[in-house]
């Protein structure tokens, strides 16, 4: 065998196993699935051709090290992403926090309970669209430390500070987190039958163009924005409105998905005899109710295990 394939193979050996939840660091920082896939690659690359100066360090901390320095890198050259209903002001464009395909999320079936819960926790959206509120260094010291369990000491390394300085910033990141109630808890509480009913529920009323069961099924102070269009309505009566003043007036299919490890829709709207993809609905869930809905009008179909198109 030539030596430079035996070195790739030992390579890919040592560095596969960590490659999904490299990707799942990069997006939290970086709040795009895109970029976060470039973070990985680059990430790869760099690792491989730096691979004679790896001095015996442990394999996982020296990959973040490189994963977390791109991250900043990327950060500084361009500005946060956020959702529609967590900006004051929208402007007329802006970057926005991209949804996760769970299928990414494959490798936390081999965590223990606890382990695997913090992780799909940490790519909630909520929580992403939170980090993107820190400073870059913020961001990476929290979820260096409390998602991803490094010491103090190896975070002050792979940052390239000191540990007083972790520390400071690790607790001014967390009075800006908090620590609001998660969708795992509100899932768990709600149980996999419930959930199933709840996404049926939500389907057949869209596919009905039954405004007041939609509504039905909302809080009264529920939000629904639409990504990258910077709008967004709330309230019942406000999303009532916008419905019955645009998007009722087509007929709907709807497929049930998942995205960052939460409940989603896929919906289809009729268009030329077929029914085509109009946005992905994540549903964020407040106890048995739906407390947000953010549909993301730009979400690639196929990364979510979704058709390209529904017959009529």
């Amino acid at each position: 065998m030539d030596h430079r394939v035996e070195l790739e193979d030992a390579f890919e050996e040592l560095v596969g196993p960590l490659r999904g939840e490299l990707h799942a660091h990069c997006y939290r920082m970086l709040g795009s699935d895109h970029d976060a896939e470039d973070c990985v690659q680059e990430t790869l690359l760099r690792a491989w051709n730096s691979r004679g100066r790896f001095e015996g360090e442990a394999v996982r901390a020296w990959l973040y090290k490189i994963a977390t320095n791109r991250c900043l890198t990327l950060i500084e050259r361009r500005g946060r992403r956020e959702l529609p209903a967590d900006v004051a002001a929208p402007a007329a464009e802006g970057s926005w926090v991209e949804p996760y395909p769970s299928s990414r999320l494959s490798w936390t079936a081999q965590l223990t309970p606890e382990a695997r819960l913090v992780a799909l926790e940490s790519v909630e959206l909520a929580f992403v669209a939170s980090l993107q509120h820190l400073s870059a260094l913020q961001r990476a010291v929290l979820l260096l430390r409390d998602v991803l369990a490094f010491a103090a000491s190896e975070v002050a390394d792979q940052l390239d500070t000191t540990v007083a300085a972790v520390n400071s910033a690790l607790q001014r990141a967390r009075k800006v987190v908090g620590g609001a109630p998660t969708q795992q808890a509100a899932l768990a509480d709600l149980g996999e039958p419930a959930q199933r009913e709840l996404v049926r529920r939500y389907m057949t009323a869209w596919e009905a163009g039954d405004v007041e069961a939609i509504v039905a099924l909302l809080t009264d102070d529920a939000k629904y924005s639409m990504p990258p269009l910077p709008q967004w309505f709330e309230g019942r009566d406000g999303i009532r409105g916008f419905l019955l003043d645009g998007p009722l007036r087509v007929p709907w299919r709807f497929l049930p998905a998942s995205a960052n490890g939460q409940l989603a829709v896929g919906t289809y709207m009729l268009e030329n005899d077929r029914y085509v993809p109009a946005g992905l609905d994540l549903l964020v869930l407040r106890g048995p109710a739906i407390a947000e809905v953010v549909s993301f009008l730009e979400a690639d179909f196929a990364d979510f295990g979704l058709p390209a198109s529904l017959p009529r």
